[in-house]
C-alpha cells in the first residue's frame, strides 16, 4: 500500500489537456466536435476547464469524460443541453436519476454503447429481415454500428410486428418526421450564421423545438386514441 502511494506521488497529478489534445482524443467518435463547440459547452455550464495564467483552457481527464457523456447523450438520444445539464447536476449531487426518455444514468457514466448489427438484432430479439425492412422504410439508417436509440426503435418494431404492423406501414411516420424537421429548420434558419458558436446555438435550439413537437405529437395521438375508445 505504501509503495502504491509513493508511486502515485511520484507520478504526480494526471496531466491537463489543451483544446487540440481534447479534439484529437474525441473527434474520431464525435467528428462534429470543434473548438467552438467546446467553448459552447463551457458557456452552457456543462464543463468547467481550468485556466492557465494566460487564459488558456486546460481539461482534466474528468472533464474529457464529462464531455464524452454530453456528446453521447446528444447523439444517441437527441436531448437538449439544458436537460443534460439538469441530469448531470443531479448526478453531481449524489443522485441516480433516470435519463429522460431513455435508460438510467449509469449507462452513460461509462462509454456509450455501440452495437454491431448482429448485436442489435440479438438484443432486440428481432430478425435480420426486420432490420432490413426498417432500413428500407427509412425508420433506421443503414450502418455498421448502432446506439441505444436504434435498439429502442427495433424493439418497438418487434412489438408492432407481433400485432401485424410492419415497417412498411410506418412510412408515413418518416414522412411526418421529415415535415416536422423542415419546420424546425426554417425556424432556426435566421440563427445559423457563419460563426460556429451561432451554429451550435441554432442546433441546440433545434433540439429544444424537436422536443416540443414530440410533446404535441404524443398528445395528439393519445387524444385520438381516447376518442376511438369511447
Amino acid at each position: 500500500m505504501a509503495s502504491t502511494a509513493a508511486s502515485s506521488r511520484a507520478s504526480g497529478p494526471e496531466p491537463l489537456l489543451g483544446i487540440g489534445q481534447v479534439l484529437a482524443a474525441l473527434q474520431p467518435e464525435f467528428p462534429e466536435l470543434t473548438p467552438s463547440k467546446l467553448r459552447f459547452l463551457e458557456e452552457q455550464r456543462l464543463v468547467s476547464p481550468a485556466r492557465t495564467a494566460a487564459g488558456y483552457r486546460k481539461f482534466s481527464p474528468a472533464d474529457v469524460e464529462r464531455i464524452t457523456v454530453v456528446l453521447a447523450m446528444q447523439r444517441d438520444h437527441y436531448l437538449p443541453l439544458k436537460v443534460i445539464r439538469t441530469h448531470l447536476e443531479a448526478i453531481d449531487a449524489g443522485e441516480t436519476p433516470a435519463l429522460p426518455g431513455a435508460t438510467s444514468a449509469a449507462a452513460f457514466l461509462g462509454a456509450a454503447r455501440r452495437l454491431r448489427r448482429d448485436e442489435l438484432i440479438a438484443e432486440a430479439r428481432a430478425t435480420r429481415a426486420l432490420l432490413d425492412d426498417a432500413i428500407s422504410a427509412s425508420l433506421l439508417p443503414a450502418a455498421e454500428h448502432y446506439g441505444d436509440e436504434a435498439l429502442g426503435v427495433l424493439r418497438a418494431l418487434v412489438a408492432l410486428r407481433a400485432v401485424g404492423i410492419e415497417p412498411r406501414h410506418l412510412r408515413g411516420v418518416r414522412a411526418a418526421a421529415e415535415r416536422e424537421a423542415a419546420l424546425v429548420e426554417r425556424a432556426i434558419a435566421p440563427s445559423r450564421r457563419a460563426d460556429a458558436s451561432d451554429k451550435a446555438r441554432a442546433a441546440e435550439q433545434g433540439r429544444e423545438l424537436a422536443g416540443h413537437l414530440e410533446t404535441v405529437h404524443s398528445s395528439v395521438v393519445r387524444a385520438t386514441l381516447s376518442r376511438l375508445a369511447r
